[in-house]
């Protein structure tokens, strides 16, 4: 009787085969999963791009099929001041010149002398522009320093008073974009509500935010517009909430920075930038009797540079008559 004593060696080959399999099913398995999880991400990605790109097409398509609205009562991005409050004529304020030497400064411009004539050469009013950011501090103390004399030369019909709202300290509010927002919102009041335009105006700089601030958002901005006086209050809000001006008030910036109407060669540097007849004024912009003295000399140099008509000659009617000859016997 014989004993098989031998190892059980396909039984051995079997168990290795076995697994070796096994090990190969699941490498597949893992193979699929990254295939799987890797087709995933990209499909994801992919999706993700293409709800970008279909945003910023919304986006792009929108803004420029909306027309770019211009403000009414703009002249070279300029809004003139038409009327001022009384208040804003005849109140005192810190750092102001007073009422006498506000008055003093044009009304000691020279007359112009009677001609032969019984009429008279109008003395030339003083154009005054002021370019104002009104994030600027500098706007704000010129304002502060100036705002009585210049409504009051206004309202005497002494000077006119055009303010030009620009945005150069857009990127200077936290993201807000509150310098070229409140240029917006100035552009609404001028535009609905002209009337208020120098108190709104006025008070945007009174009541500045400071550099670097969220600055006020739009609703603030229409509630101040609206207790400036506006007459039109649904419209001025609806017109500061949706921003209407925001983009004329950016290529309005950009024109300036370019060069300003009616001057020499000149471009928009820094705000405040005050024209006086068109010449600059770089005196302090917190003293005010330095700015009337400045506008004073101005006013004169005006004058002398306006031609006088000369007289015109007026003969009597007898002077005209020729004598009429005798005849002779």
């Amino acid at each position: 009787m014989s004993n098989d004593e031998s190892p059980n060696v396909p039984a051995q080959r079997d168990r290795r085969h076995a697994v070796r399999e096994k090990a190969q099913q699941v490498q597949a398995q893992q193979s699929r999963a990254r295939v799987i999880r890797t087709t995933s991400l990209v499909v994801a990605i992919a999706a993700v791009i293409a709800i970008a790109a279909v945003v910023v097409t919304w986006t792009v398509t929108t803004g420029s099929s909306r027309p770019l609205m211009k403000p009414a009562n703009v002249t070279d991005d300029g809004f003139v001041v038409t009327s001022v409050p009384p208040t804003a004529a005849t109140a005192q304020g810190s750092g102001s010149v007073d009422d006498t030497t506000a008055a003093q400064s044009l009304e000691a411009a020279p007359t112009a002398e009677p001609t032969a004539e019984p009429t008279q050469t109008a003395q030339p009013v003083v154009d005054i522009r002021i370019y104002v950011d009104y994030l600027s501090t500098g706007s704000r103390d010129f304002q502060l320093a100036n705002s009585q004399q210049l409504s009051k030369w206004v309202s005497q019909d002494a000077a006119t008073l055009t303010y030009y709202p620009v945005a150069m300290l857009t990127a200077k509010s936290n993201g807000t974009k509150y310098s070229l927002r409140a240029a917006s919102a100035a552009a609404c009041v001028a535009t609905h509500s002209p009337d208020a335009f120098f108190k709104f105006n006025n008070d945007l700089l009174a009541q500045q935010p400071t550099v670097d601030s969220d600055g006020y958002n739009d609703s603030e901005l229409a509630a101040m517009a609206i207790a400036a006086g506006s007459d039109s209050p649904k419209t001025v809000r609806s017109c500061i909430e949706k921003e209407d001006f925001a983009s004329w008030a950016k290529t309005a910036t950009e024109r300036a920075l370019q060069g300003l109407p009616d001057t020499d060669e000149l471009a928009l540097m820094s705000t405040p930038t005050v024209l006086v007849n068109g010449v600059p004024y770089v005196g302090a912009l917190n003293d005010p009797k330095e700015f009337a003295q400045f506008v004073l000399t101005s006013a004169s140099d005006a004058y002398y540079e306006t031609p006088t008509p000369a007289p015109t000659a007026t003969t009597s009617p007898s002077a005209t008559e020729t004598a009429t000859p005798t005849p002779t016997p």
